[in-house]
């Protein structure tokens, strides 16, 4: 009987590597292993006739050589399906190609990068600064001191941090990008002109306009000669850049610390025109009727803002401007929720 194992072992082997499809390997499962006939099967049938002391000895090969043949049956009909699909793909030449998946860009990344293309073409550099930032640089060196009411303004996430420094005394996660104006302005000495894009956050409950972290582009330009005419121009031209035509721009005055006069921008509404009504009749819903939108606040560096950076504000002048990239890509691309843009669903992602 253990001549017959080792045989009938290498011979089934051997018929299992020469199996070309699943047919040819079932005839060899059902010679070895078929519960009526199979050679191996008739042998286990066998034992109880077998004197004890060879029936230990050969019932636990059996059970092995059974355990192994089925192994490499098993492995042998993985190989075959994986080479019948494959030859099925490689020879049917009518089946249409998987189509492939490509990555989308966020809606907001392709707006921030038109954005920092226009503004670079008009001769601007691309600036960033730590979201993590101090009390110093978000409020104190803004011409907003401790106690002042317009920090109410800005809803802030404070961390809990303490240092000698006066500058690092209290941590937040910045609410807006003017901090950068400071750090660029103690390095660098006028003229010059840049933005500031980057993530901003503001502690605030959320709704279709407001999300607790959201990005601004911060403009500064300072000079020996700034005006609000070059403001009022290189905002004209940046809007008629973006909406890839003519736009009315609207300057209302406005109140923020760190600039005097403080300007309110608005431009014409890009889906009426202007008109508060659309073609067919019905209101327009995005401007409200007015026939405007509001897109940015701006106005003159404040004097206090200058001397905080090391300037003599008799010697320069500038003008600075905010505006949020989330509401000049729902303007764009008619979005009408800002949680949309962070909730993740790539049937939103897969529309830009």
């Amino acid at each position: 009987m253990q001549f017959d194992l080792v045989k009938i072992k290498k011979e089934a082997k051997k018929l299992i590597e020469k199996a070309g499809d699943a047919k040819a390997l079932e005839d060899v499962r059902i010679k070895y292993l078929g519960r009526a006939s199979g050679e191996v099967t008739k042998m286990m049938k066998m034992l109880p006739e077998v004197v004890l002391g060879e029936r230990r000895k050969y019932g636990p090969l059996l059970n092995s050589l059974k355990r192994e043949l089925e192994e490499s049956l098993e492995k042998k009909l993985t190989v075959l399906k994986t080479l019948s699909a494959g030859s099925r793909v490689a020879l049917d030449i009518t089946m249409p190609g998987k189509k492939v998946s490509l990555g989308h860009l966020h809606p907001l990344t392709i707006v921030e990068k038109e954005i920092r293309n226009i503004f670079k073409a008009m001769n601007f550099s691309v600036v960033e600064g730590p979201e993590v930032e101090s009390e110093y640089y978000n409020f104190d060196a803004l011409n907003i001191p401790k106690n002042h009411p317009a920090r109410e303004m800005w809803d802030t996430f404070w961390i809990r941090h303490q240092t000698s420094d006066i500058r690092h005394q209290k941590l937040l996660l910045r609410t807006h990008t003017s901090p950068v104006q400071i750090r660029y302005m103690e390095q660098h000495k006028p003229p010059f002109q840049i933005i500031v894009p980057g993530r901003v956050f503001r502690y605030e409950a959320t709704d279709a306009s407001h999300e607790i972290n959201f990005y601004q582009v911060e403009g500064l330009m300072v000079g020996k000669d700034i005006t609000l005419a070059n403001f009022k121009f290189v905002i004209e031209e940046f809007f008629k850049r973006l909406f890839k035509k003519d736009i009315e721009v609207r300057l209302r005055p406005s109140y923020f610390p760190f600039v005097e006069p403080g300007l309110e921008v608005d431009v014409q509404c890009v889906r009426c025109g202007g008109k508060a009504r659309l073609p067919d009749g019905q209101g327009c819903g995005l401007c409200k009727e007015s026939g405007w939108l509001e897109v940015m606040g701006a106005g003159m560096v404040h004097p206090r803002v200058f001397e905080a950076a090391g300037y003599n504000p008799r010697d320069f002048r500038g003008f600075a401007f905010g505006l949020g990239l989330e509401r000049i890509a729902m303007i764009k691309y008619n979005i009408p929720d800002i949680r949309l843009f962070y909730s993740g669903d790539l049937r939103f992602i897969k529309q830009f």
